[in-house]
């Protein structure tokens, strides 16, 4: 049974709203919820094609990521760059539409890349990892992969992020195994796609009602889970200010580091679904979330 790390009303990070559905959260970083999914648009509103999107929802989001991308960025706005955190359907599902589109290039992590160049399926759903309709209906999910091939790049393998200065990027596995979380030490904001999410996703209910509560990565679509507790720990060590996820709404404070603590600190028996293969030992440190390509 998931145990429930609740958030406050005002761990909430304030937002604005900029038109198209989509809401400011800081100066340069806005994004718009696809449905269950977030896409997240980075960049100086007055610079009309130096920005950069982060994710492309599902395969229904692509008008509506134009549409916003347009109202913020300008008419005729193409982004520098895509950078995927990982290549699930529902953050991969606009990728091949948009990035023909705009002919721009895609970064991924290279463990990732099997799933973006139409090499490979993910692993099959989990549906017995408990909490509702969205968890026993998961088998029924995309897992084929997108093939952008042609447009693929590595991210570089000192952790910048092309056309983001002053960010860095993360290896954050076990939701999937090129997962990556985006960070600026500068303002200690997070981009952390899948690793936790603030709302819970195993339920339809909790997808629609959004309430703010600290979680693992979505249970269904979690295959190795020393991997994602090793994935919190290295995001909960960062001491983040601003949290944006890829499913809930983004949240701040030190009452959301408390609990993003206590998740890394109690992984075992909060995030991972009773029966599933866990050994990290908790005394142990995990990586930081900086080397390579480990």
């Amino acid at each position: 049974m998931t145990v429930q790390l609740a958030l406050e009303e005002s761990d909430l990070a304030p937002v604005t709203q900029a038109g198209s559905d989509t809401l400011v959260f800081a100066p340069d970083l806005s994004y718009r919820r696809m449905s269950i999914v977030n896409v997240i648009f980075y960049g100086n509103p007055s610079k009309k094609n130096e920005w950069v999107l982060i994710d492309t929802g599902l395969p229904t989001s692509a008008n509506a990521i134009i549409e916003a991308a347009e109202h913020r960025f300008g008419g005729g706005t193409s982004p520098a760059a895509i950078i995927m955190t990982h290549g699930h359907f529902d953050h991969a599902g606009s990728l091949a539409a948009l990035a023909e589109r705009w002919d721009v290039a895609v970064y991924a992590h290279p463990l990732e890349f099997p799933y973006l160049n139409g090499e490979a399926s993910y692993p099959p759903a989990d549906p017995l990892v408990g909490g509702g309709a969205m968890a026993l209906l998961s088998p029924l999910f995309p897992r084929s992969p997108v093939n952008v091939a042609s447009r693929l790049k590595v991210l570089p393998s000192d952790h910048s992020i092309p056309v983001m200065p002053g960010w860095r990027w993360l290896h954050t596995p076990g939701h999937a195994p090129g997962h990556i979380s985006l960070w600026r030490e500068s303002d200690r904001t997070l981009i952390a796609g899948d690793a936790v999410v603030t709302t819970g996703q195993e339920s339809v209910y909790e997808v629609i009602v959004q309430k703010p509560e600290m979680h693992g990565p979505p249970r269904y679509f979690t295959p190795d889970w020393d991997e994602a507790g090793k994935s919190v720990r290295a995001l909960a060590a960062l001491e983040p200010d601003l949290v944006i996820t890829g499913h809930g709404r983004p949240v701040r404070g030190p009452n959301m580091r408390r609990r993003l603590h206590e998740l890394a600190n109690n992984f075992a028996s909060i995030a991972v679904p009773e029966g599933r293969p866990y050994a990290l030992d908790p005394a142990k440190p995990g990586k930081s979330g900086n080397d390579a390509y480990r």
